[in-house]
């Protein structure tokens, strides 16, 4: 497997994203995120949380897979946020991503998988970001969208202009799950990358 490298924003980017908190100032209530003035629920961040704890659960290894992943809250929020900024961004540059193309790169990890479900199962939470099968198309679209928007731009103007939708996107974290880093995009300890590069079956790569 390839290693994998972080690609970080180089300039300065965002001002510290507030606490996501109400007027009282505790953490708003059944919110993970707020991204754009839309919520990431907790409901749905714990949904994509249990799909992968349960895929772990199938392996030989379920004890150590759970135990390598156990920020996996803030990891998937994270790539949540993530996905959000580069939809603004791609949507910004009239860049898509169609459901044929996604089904299309899909259908070459299932093959380079030996068109093997439990194997592919076990390559998707094997990548940094643990996912559930359920959750591998939108993984497809996250590394369609970056790569076409780099093409579109180039490294250095693609990554402003992430900067600049992350930005007008005005994100809030509640506290419960780490802190916004606006200058790696991320969330928490730079756990989770903005970018990473992919192995064959995970491919595209970006």
């Amino acid at each position: 497997m390839h290693r994998r490298t972080a690609l970080s924003v180089s300039a300065a980017l965002l001002l510290a994203a507030p606490l996501l908190s109400a007027c009282s100032g505790e953490a708003r209530p059944g919110t993970a995120a707020v991204v754009g003035g839309e919520r990431i629920t907790t409901s749905a961040l714990q949904a994509q949380v249990k799909d992968v704890r349960a895929a772990q659960r199938r392996t030989d290894n379920p004890a150590q897979q759970i135990a390598a992943s156990s920020h996996l809250e803030r990891i998937k929020l994270s790539r949540m946020v993530q996905l959000r900024i580069l939809e603004r961004a791609a949507d910004g540059a009239g860049v898509t991503v169609t459901t044929k193309e996604i089904g299309e790169v899909a259908k070459r990890q299932l093959a380079q998988a030996g068109g093997d479900p439990a194997q592919m199962e076990k390559l998707l939470l094997a990548q940094r970001t643990p996912l559930a099968p359920d959750q591998a198309d939108d993984e497809i679209r996250f590394q369609l969208l970056y790569g076409k928007l780099v093409e579109h731009d180039g490294e250095q103007k693609a990554m402003a202009r992430l900067a600049e939708a992350a930005r007008q996107l005005h994100i809030e974290i509640n506290p419960r799950y780490g802190a916004w880093d606006a200058k790696q995009i991320t969330l928490g300890e730079g756990r989770t990358p903005w970018i990473t590069q992919k192995t064959r079956t995970e491919e595209p790569q970006a």
